[in-house]
């Protein structure tokens, strides 16, 4: 099998075009050597991905036949990526801010719907008609002319 579709049917990248992305980048090795989209992958291979900041290294135990559910991923790779480099990535993941300063930028729909729920849409309800909200009638404003 490809490893652009074998990297794609384990689940690794979400699309098969992203997979050869990677893959044109050297991001992707087989061994210590890059590869292209089109290099075969055995059972046996060590599978080195750079993605999202850390290494990768997986280890092929069988090749699917297509696309596999994530449950039965485990059947055909097996993770041998050393644990410093899933530390690294907790470690950026908790320094990174991941959400925006206050007075920075349009509130996002969740930040609407908090304020929503903690003012509350009881305003709206109370005033339907506009007259009443401002205490002005149309008695009021034929008087005045």
């Amino acid at each position: 099998m490809r490893i652009d579709k074998f990297l794609w049917s384990i689940r690794f990248y979400k699309t098969r075009n992203i997979a050869s992305e990677e893959i044109k980048k050297n991001r992707v090795s087989i061994g210590t050597s890059a590869v292209k989209s089109s290099k075969e992958v055995k059972e046996g291979d060590v599978i080195k991905i750079r993605k999202n900041q850390i290494d990768y290294k997986i280890k092929v135990i069988q090749i699917p036949k297509s696309r596999i559910g994530a449950k039965l991923v485990p059947m055909h790779i097996q993770d041998v990526t050393d644990k410093e480099q899933y530390e690294l990535l907790k470690l950026r993941k908790m320094s990174q801010d991941y959400y925006r300063n206050k007075g920075e930028g349009r509130p996002t729909k969740k930040d609407r719907r908090d304020m929503d729920d903690y003012v509350g849409n009881d305003i709206a309800a109370d005033f339907t008609d506009w007259d009443d909200f401002f205490g002005e009638t149309a008695d009021d404003t034929e008087s005045e002319d």
